[in-house]
């Protein structure tokens, strides 16, 4: 068996890792340019932000959209639009971004966190159901890393408490259950456009939604609760402004036309990367539900302690030797990374709304244990539609190669 190349050994990729690609073109700035000639950056006067809705409803199969500045945006505004309101509680997953919980604690309501499946790294309807309480009014379903969460079973334990179901679907562009897109199940769907996503117009964000009371709510919520359609200032209730601009709009209806394409190419990849990483002892791929179509955002590679029993942190210096760019972990559970839920404060100068809770939530290690676990024992891959079938082998040949070295250590001592 070769050294490992951290010891001296030959390294299994000795050419550089690919560079991100071209992301924007001529597509882009034909729409910027229409956009410009329209004189008006407007959202509701101009044809650009119409022309996205549009288009994200036929793609979806859900009727009603509305735009806005960005995921975080979306996902207050769908929080507003279902009710939610102080002394409530939304349960979500640990392992998200701090823009799935911000909406919940504007609005003086209290995130509890569901345990997550330990192969799709998403929460179930089992551990939906285990954080439930009277004061439930919405469960927020994380779609992490371009797999859907398994949200069907999801969908029927909230309709039969009464609660709003939310899916977050900024890490998961296309990504199916069943061959229907994650975000067209529940109550309401959130999508975001920045940056660092599958598609991106720098900062944005979409909500989608078959329910037009929801639609119309949403819609204010985003938009200081001026009704845009009758010409009123509604002022039913306190929002921001979360407008997008029709130049968002222009590259985000450009980057629509090319969606298709990248998902499928970051599934074909993550298919292969699992077939590949299953045959490796030790080593567990990232798990689809039945019937789900991943479009990987990125990739988590995860340990098996109890079959290989090693420091994950020198397993994932080994492979890096090797020519792949792993990191270890990912985020870390939110109630043990984010000051402020440790500290049930998070405003200046008060505890609320936690302070208000009957029972303050129990943000300490061993709340989520599956998501602890999880989140300690991987690998995060940077899977992305620039990659080759080769990168993909060289991925699996370097994870093969330590593992092999660990085993044999293992059975020496």
């Amino acid at each position: 068996m070769p050294a490992l190349a951290l010891h001296g050994g030959p390294r299994v990729r000795s050419r550089p890792w690919p560079k991100i690609g071209a992301r924007f073109g001529q597509a882009e700035l034909k729409q910027l340019r229409e956009a410009l000639a329209q004189n008006t950056l407007f959202y509701m006067h101009g044809r650009k932000t119409k022309q996205l809705c549009a288009r994200m409803a036929r793609l979806t199969g859900v009727p009603h959209v509305v735009p806005c500045s960005s995921c975080s945006a979306a996902i207050h505004a769908a929080v507003k639009a279902c009710g939610v309101g102080p002394g409530d509680e939304v349960v979500t997953s640990p392992i998200t971004d701090a823009g799935t919980i911000l909406g919940v604690v504007y609005e003086g309501a209290i995130p509890i966190f569901a345990d997550i499946d330990p192969t799709t790294y998403n929460v179930t309807a089992a551990s939906v159901r285990e954080r439930l309480t009277r004061r439930t009014r919405a469960v927020i379903a994380v779609h992490m890393a371009g797999c859907p969460a398994d949200v069907r079973p999801i969908v029927a334990l909230c309709r039969r408490h009464n609660v709003k179901l939310i899916e977050d679907c900024a890490q998961s562009w296309g990504a199916r259950l069943d061959g229907k897109w994650v975000g067209s199940f529940g109550d309401v769907g959130c999508f975001s456009l920045n940056d660092f996503k599958h598609i991106s117009c720098g900062d944005g964000g979409l909500v989608v939604t078959r329910d037009e009371t929801l639609w119309r709510r949403a819609w204010l919520a985003a938009d200081k609760c001026y009704d845009r359609v009758n010409g009123t200032r509604a002022m039913e209730f306190a929002a921001p402004n979360y407008r997008i601009t029709e130049l968002q709009s222009a590259v985000a209806l450009a980057q629509l036309g090319r969606l298709p394409r990248i998902v499928r190419r970051r599934h074909d990849l993550g298919e292969r990367l699992s077939a590949g990483l299953r045959r490796i002892r030790g080593v567990l791929p990232h798990g689809v539900p039945r019937g789900g179509y991943a479009t990987w955002w990125f990739y988590l590679i995860r340990l098996d302690p109890a079959a290989l029993r090693v420091d994950v942190a020198a397993f994932c210096r080994a492979v890096q030797a090797e020519g792949i760019p792993v990191t270890k972990g990912y985020v870390d559970p939110v109630y043990l990374a984010y000051p402020y839920l440790q500290r049930h404060s998070a405003f200046n100068h008060s505890d609320w709304p936690f302070g208000a809770a009957k029972v303050k939530p129990p943000y300490r290690k061993g709340y989520c244990p599956n998501a602890e676990t999880v989140i300690a024992n991987c690998l995060k891959f940077p899977l992305n539609e620039w990659l080759s079938a080769r990168d993909i082998d060289d991925t699996v040949a370097a994870v093969r190669k330590v593992a092999e070295h660990v085993a044999e250590l293992t059975r020496g001592t």
